[in-house]
C-alpha cells in the first residue's frame, strides 16, 4: 500500500494553526499577502516564526507562500524574506516565478521549493522541468480532471499535491477588474458589502449565483459559487499515490475549517489504517456531516475532477 498522503490546510492564524493540529493536518501554508496568492490569513515574519515553533513541535510542516507575481518594486523585499525565512527553517517555499528560483539559488536558500502557479500547471512536463531547476513537488492546477492528475502522478518525477476541498479562484486581476467588467457590459456593478474586502460577492442574477470576490495589493480575485468537495471520491488519489491533499480554507471560517480538516483526516486514517473497505463505509457519513456544516450559499461540487473545464 502507497503511504498516506499529506493533509495540508491553510489557516488564519497561529492560534487556527493550533486548533488545525488538533483536528489532524499534516502541513499548513501561511505566509504575507505581499509575497502570497489568496492566503487565508496574513502571518507578519514573527507569525511564521511562532506558527513554526509550534507546528515543527507537533512534528509537522510549514510551508510559506512566495508565489505572487513578482515586479521589479519587490524583488529587494523577497531578498530579505527568503533570509528571514531560512532563518525561521520552514520546511518549503511555494512558487510561480522564476525570480524566487534566481533569487534562492544567489541567496544560498537551502528550503526545498514547491512549484505552485496556478491553473498552468497541467502537465507533467512541466513538473519535471521545475524539478530540474530544483523544485520537489508540483501543485496542479485544480481546472484538471482526476484521468489528468492520475497521468500526471505516473510521470512526474516530483511530488505531486492536489486541492481536494474549498474555495478555487476563477480570475484574478491587478486592476479594477469589477468596475472595467462593468463599464464594458454597460451594467450598474451590483457588489454585496463593497465596504469590506474580504466578504463581498458578485451577483449573476441569470444563473441564480453569488460569487466571492476579495481585493488586496495583489488586485481583485473572483472565486467559484460552490465549494469543491471530494471527500467520497479519494479512493483513486489513494492508489495512486498522490503526496498532498490540500483543504484551501481562504475565506471560510475558523469552526469550519477546523471540523472539514477533522474528515479528511477520518477519511485518509480509515483507508490506510484500516483498509480501503473501511473507508468506503464512512465515506458517505463523511460528506454528509460536511453537508450538514456547509453555508446555504456554497454549495458543494467536484470542481473539474468529473467534468470539463468550463465556467
Amino acid at each position: 500500500m502507497t503511504k498516506k498522503p499529506e493533509l495540508l490546510v491553510t489557516p488564519q492564524s497561529v492560534a487556527h494553526v493550533e486548533a488545525l493540529l488538533a483536528a489532524g493536518a499534516d502541513a499548513f501554508v501561511i505566509g504575507e499577502q505581499k509575497f502570497g496568492l489568496r492566503l487565508a490569513g496574513d502571518f507578519t515574519v514573527d507569525e511564521v516564526r511562532e506558527a513554526t515553533k509550534i507546528i515543527h513541535a507537533a512534528g509537522k510542516k510549514v510551508y510559506v507562500a512566495v508565489n505572487v507575481l513578482f515586479h521589479n518594486d519587490r524583488l529587494e523585499a523577497l531578498d530579505v524574506y527568503l533570509q528571514q525565512m531560512q532563518d525561521i527553517g520552514v520546511d518549503a517555499l511555494l512558487f510561480g516565478d522564476p525570480a524566487v528560483v534566481v533569487a534562492v539559488r544567489e541567496l544560498g536558500i537551502t528550503i526545498p521549493l514547491h512549484w505552485s502557479p496556478e491553473t498552468i500547471a497541467t502537465n507533467w512536463f512541466q513538473c519535471n522541468y521545475w524539478g530540474e531547476r530544483g523544485a520537489t513537488r508540483a501543485v496542479l492546477a485544480r481546472e484538471l480532471s482526476m484521468e489528468e492528475v492520475l497521468e500526471t502522478k505516473e510521470h512526474a518525477n516530483v511530488a505531486i499535491e492536489v486541492q481536494v476541498h474549498g474555495m478555487t479562484c476563477m480570475f484574478q486581476s491587478k486592476r479594477s477588474l469589477l468596475g472595467n467588467y462593468f463599464l464594458y457590459r454597460d451594467e450598474v456593478m451590483e457588489v454585496e458589502n463593497r465596504k469590506d474586502n474580504r466578504n463581498m460577492f458578485l451577483h449573476d442574477k441569470e444563473r441564480k449565483n453569488k460569487y466571492p470576490i476579495y481585493e488586496d495589493m495583489n488586485g481583485t480575485h473572483i472565486f467559484s459559487p460552490n465549494d469543491m468537495c471530494i471527500i467520497d471520491e479519494l479512493t483513486e488519489l489513494f492508489e495512486a499515490g498522490i503526496d498532498a491533499l490540500k483543504f484551501d480554507a481562504v475565506l471560510q471560517e475558523f469552526a469550519y475549517t477546523v471540523r472539514v480538516t477533522n474528515l479528511y483526516r477520518q477519511a485518509i486514517d480509515a483507508y490506510f489504517d484500516e483498509g480501503v473497505d473501511a473507508y468506503e463505509e464512512i465515506k458517505d457519513d463523511l460528506l454528509a456531516q460536511i453537508e450538514e456544516i456547509q453555508p446555504a450559499l456554497r454549495p458543494l461540487d467536484t470542481g473539474f475532477i468529473f467534468k470539463e473545464t468550463v465556467y
